[in-house]
């Protein structure tokens, strides 16, 4: 676990082991949440990239039968 310090101007530096096990860049946008009393950082990734991710995900859906 990385700690980091809180800078003057309310800023932090994402551990560079972090930013590159997340695949982190320059100029990425980040969401932030507060969540049950921690802060989260999300990488958000362009739609380019989310390209394909549920590839081979199972669709097959059970329905009931019509109702009449």
């Amino acid at each position: 676990m990385a700690s980091v310090t809180v800078s003057p101007k309310y800023q932090i530096v994402i551990p560079k082991e972090i930013r590159e096990s997340m695949g982190i860049v320059s100029g990425q946008k980040v969401q932030i949440t507060s969540y049950q009393g921690r802060i989260e950082v999300i990488p958000l990734k362009p739609m380019k990239a989310m390209r394909g991710f549920l590839q081979g995900i199972d669709t097959t859906v059970l329905r009931e039968e019509e109702r009449l």
